[in-house]
């Protein structure tokens, strides 16, 4: 989902829209996250990170953790993602 997309989500009074905003915004920042480590692993990231790669996965593992407790509450509270 596009960013202006998921905008539109969070300014709702939904809270359903606004829990699909989180989930959606959550989702294309670590696919982004996933993209940059996957450049780094690969040599070809084009600048020098100044914190350390274990900090970067920690990152991900939260947000793959933060992820899955939405998914339990979409599924609790009949929201479609």
């Amino acid at each position: 989902m596009d960013l202006q997309s998921i905008t539109t989500l969070m300014l709702s009074s939904d809270y359903k829209d606004r829990m699909k905003a989180e989930y959606y915004h959550l989702q294309n920042r670590k696919e982004n996250l996933e993209a940059v480590l996957k450049l780094w692993d690969n040599g070809k990231l084009s600048f020098v990170p100044d914190c350390p790669r274990s900090i970067y996965d920690l990152q991900l593992r939260a947000m793959k953790d933060y992820m899955t407790v939405l998914e339990a509450r979409a599924k609790i509270e009949n929201v479609v993602l």
